[in-house]
């Protein structure tokens, strides 16, 4: 389910997971208003995103999710992209 962003008009903004395919706004948190605007959500920076890959890559080899790669195999998953 994605994290959407709402904002109430008596409160202030929040996000929530809502499915995807629903159809309808939920309701505020905070006071159960449901006049809702919903916003468009901001994206990861991407220097993140890859700081994220890479750490989940580095967790994966030390658990040895990669000792089938060969070693130049392994050095170029482990290597940044930039």
């Amino acid at each position: 389910m994605p994290i959407h962003d709402y904002h109430c008009h008596l409160h202030a903004d929040f996000e929530m997971l809502v499915r995807s395919s629903s159809s309808h706004l939920p309701a505020c948190p905070h006071c159960g208003s449901a006049q809702l605007q919903r916003l468009v959500s901001r994206l990861a920076p991407a220097g993140k995103i890859e700081a994220i890959r890479m750490s989940n890559r580095r967790a994966a080899d030390r658990a040895g999710h990669f000792n089938h790669y060969s070693p130049a195999e392994r050095a170029k998953l482990l290597k940044t992209s930039r």
